[in-house]
């Protein structure tokens, strides 16, 4: 209980990490704020520019105007042909203030106010400036014209209220909309987005609230927006599959292996009852003897289910150079007494030859060791009257076949892949002593594990199987042969 507890408190922990949500939102909304700011500053300088043009073009005509009334008389003299009444209402402004000045080329005025002579572009007939002018912005252009004999400038100015105005209304009136627009396009998003992840959220928050035995799939919650969620959901259920059908395979696996280890523990106690109910030594001796091959049998049996344990822990092991022959020849070596206590001729073939020696196969050279067990335990205990371990190098030295040859009553091919399987002991009716079924799934496994294949299949010749491991050859010579 307290496990648990701490795994779900673990699970609800606030992350670090922002929500995806979050991040979706965020790359959406960076951009568009950006787009918004950029086009406002250029939908402003657009605005700044044509409104200024415009100003500036009734400025001009303003100094057109004037321009157009200079009049030179007989004697050269230049002279501004307006009255004053004429000229309050050719430069009348509601809201702005005009002024206007005429210089001659030596700088005198000839009319107007004094307003100051700027630096303008000699090069140019009309120039534009903005300055201060009784403390006001004030927008400036300076028209050169020509009257008579004489040259002249004539320099208009008037305040930029109105322009300023115009501008900061065009501002409010476009922007503010943009922005509005904006907001609830964000709004839209958050709502969208939230939408389309709450699948997800119902994912996660159906998973955490589940108990570690609920392997059963995950039904939708809700309706699925997007196919990745879908199959999101989808693939987490083929996961649960999975572990249910491990979990079941480690429950019956656990049955199984109780099942297998209570039967000797129970002969072992019926025999140790039965000798200590009797006084006589000869039937005790008997009964001490039978405990011991008991004993002898629940050790093979332990060792094979924690090598099958470690077989289905393994993920992958590491690969070294291993001698073939000495591999087999230990094997042999092992088995010979128990072989020679059965009765049974345990051989070698192929050991023999100078390329026998030279033979290396990519094994790990424990794991070689229980296969080889396994095998010869097994051809030792169901076989016939005659084991033999082969070694045999393929045509083209790619490859290296170990093989346990019994010449016992055999098994068809269909019963050789059945008996590859666990707790699986033979065909039925046939006499295979007190294994568990256990030898050949484990050397199955293992040989996976090596990158090996093993196979079981009749002799060619005669009753018997017989059982192959063939490994990749690393090298074809021993280390320092010639």
């Amino acid at each position: 209980m307290s496990t648990t507890a701490t795994t779900t408190s673990t699970t609800n922990r606030p992350s670090p990490l922002p929500s995806l949500r979050m991040r979706v939102l965020r790359h959406v909304r960076s951009p568009l704020v950006w787009t918004w700011l950029l086009g406002t500053v250029f939908m402003m300088a657009l605005a700044n520019h044509f409104t200024q043009s415009a100003f500036d073009r009734a400025l001009l005509d303003d100094a057109y105007a004037i321009a157009s009334h200079l009049r030179a008389d007989d004697e050269g003299q230049v002279a501004l042909q307006l009255t004053d009444s004429e000229l309050k209402a050719a430069l009348f402004d509601q809201a702005e203030y005009v002024y206007y000045a005429v210089y001659r080329s030596d700088g005198s005025q000839l009319a107007g106010e004094p307003l100051p002579l700027l630096p303008w572009n000699e090069s140019e007939p009309v120039s534009y400036r903005e300055t201060l002018y009784n403390g006001q912005l004030v927008r400036a252009v300076a028209l050169r014209s020509a009257v008579g004999e004489q040259q002249l400038s004539i320099v208009m100015m008037h305040t930029t209220r109105v322009r300023d105005s115009l501008i900061q209304h065009l501002f409010l009136y476009a922007a503010i909309p943009q922005l509005t627009l904006l907001v609830l396009l964000l709004w839209w998003l958050h709502h969208r987005i939230g939408q389309d992840m709450a699948p997800l959220a119902a994912l996660q928050r159906s998973l955490s609230r589940r108990d570690a035995r609920d392997l059963a799939p995950i039904p939708p919650s809700a309706p699925a927006t997007t196919r990745e969620i879908e199959q999101l959901r989808q693939t987490t259920n083929a996961l649960l599959a999975r572990i249910a059908d491990n979990v079941e395979a480690q429950r019956e696996f656990a049955g199984n292996v109780a099942h297998e280890v209570r039967t000797p523990l129970a002969g072992i106690k019926a025999l140790a009852d039965y000798g200590l109910g009797h006084a006589d030594p000869a039937v005790l001796q008997q009964q001490l003897q039978r405990i011991s091959d008991s004993v002898a049998r629940a050790s093979h049996l332990v060792d094979q289910l924690l090598l099958l344990a470690l077989s289905d822990e393994a993920s992958a092991v590491q690969l070294a150079p291993v001698a073939a022959a000495e591999q087999v020849q230990q094997a042999v070596l092992r088995h010979w007494d128990a072989a020679s206590r059965a009765r049974i001729d345990l051989g070698a073939e192929g050991l023999d030859t100078a390329e026998a020696e030279q033979l290396r196969i990519a094994a790990d050279a424990n794991l070689l060791a229980a296969m080889l067990d396994n095998l010869i335990l097994n051809a030792l205990r169901y076989g016939g009257q005659s084991v033999t371990v082969a070694l045999q190098a393929a045509d083209d030295g790619g490859s290296v076949e170990l093989a346990v040859i019994d010449d016992g009553p055999g098994m068809s091919e269909d019963q050789c892949q059945a008996a590859m399987q666990r707790w699986q002991q033979g065909p039925s009716g046939q006499s295979l002593g007190q294994g568990a079924g256990l030898g050949l799934a484990i050397v199955a496994k293992l040989a996976h594990l090596q990158q090996a294949r093993f196979q079981l299949a009749p002799r060619s010749e005669g009753p018997g199987l017989r059982a192959s491991l063939v490994f990749s050859a690393v090298q074809n010579r021993a280390p320092g042969a010639p």
